[in-house]
């Protein structure tokens, strides 16, 4: 079989872990983590990867992402199934899937949650590749105090930089998924740190790359993945089915 995959950046190195013991030809295209920045309007600019794949034969275009705040619904299968994980966002996908999720959750609320992706690629003042920069959001905890102070001036900056990291006082602990790439002791460290420097709790749980390894071997069993069908449109759905196909 012959897959393309788009893939959030957070995943890069999961991905490579993932691929490099799969028997299929997995063509894979990593899209920069800033494209979250975007919101909804993050999934004009994945229509146009899908669609660029659409022509080339693939058997599939499989999507590293998740439902990721609405970002992916709407997004349509052309002559080529879409095949999606049945998760809301990064974090469930690297817990092994919605439920696993839903019962840490439960018994760690107000927890801020890293990973190896999250660390080593959101860095402070991160930029969108050109395709994507006329419509980035200057807004976001990636915006240091320095910047923001440049361009707004030093009152106006100081005030953006508190109300954009306002979040942070919702939450008492952080958090670290450990999931084995070679990053991983130096995500974790940097991860220790922002917890100590927050004053929040330090967890660390083992995270798994279960669910991109079943995405890319074409284990598509029904409780874990959407298939969307040649022409079918990606909607959000109640329940924890996460997204279904129309």
């Amino acid at each position: 079989m012959r897959f393309k995959a788009i893939v959030c950046q957070v995943f890069t190195r999961e991905m490579q872990d993932a691929v490099s013991r799969c028997s299929h030809s997995i063509e894979v295209e990593n899209v920069p983590m800033g494209l979250h920045d975007l919101g909804i309007e993050m999934r004009p600019h994945l229509q146009e990867r899908i669609d660029a794949a659409d022509s080339d034969g693939f058997d599939a275009i499989l999507l590293g992402y998740a439902l990721c705040g609405r970002g992916t619904e709407g997004l349509r299968a052309g002559k080529t199934q879409l095949v999606l994980p049945r998760v809301h966002d990064c974090i469930g996908l690297l817990m092994g899937g919605h439920q696993a999720y839903m019962a840490y959750f439960e018994n760690h609320p107000g927890v801020y949650y890293r990973s190896p992706g999250w660390i080593e690629y959101q860095t402070p003042g991160m930029q969108l590749e050109p395709a994507f920069a006329s419509q980035k959001s200057p807004l976001g905890e990636r915006r240091t105090l320095e910047e923001l102070v440049a361009q707004y001036g030093e009152e106006n900056g100081k005030y953006l930089f508190e109300q954009f990291n306002a979040f942070r006082r919702n939450y008492s602990g952080l958090t670290y998924i450990s999931t084995g790439v070679a990053s991983d002791d130096a995500s974790r460290g940097k991860a220790c740190g922002e917890a100590e420097k927050e004053g929040w709790a330090f967890e660390e749980v083992k995270g798994t790359v279960a669910l991109l390894e079943q995405l890319v071997s074409g284990e598509w069993d029904a409780a874990s993945f959407l298939v969307v069908p040649p022409g079918a449109t990606i909607r959000a759905t109640l329940g924890d089915g996460i997204v279904d196909a129309v």
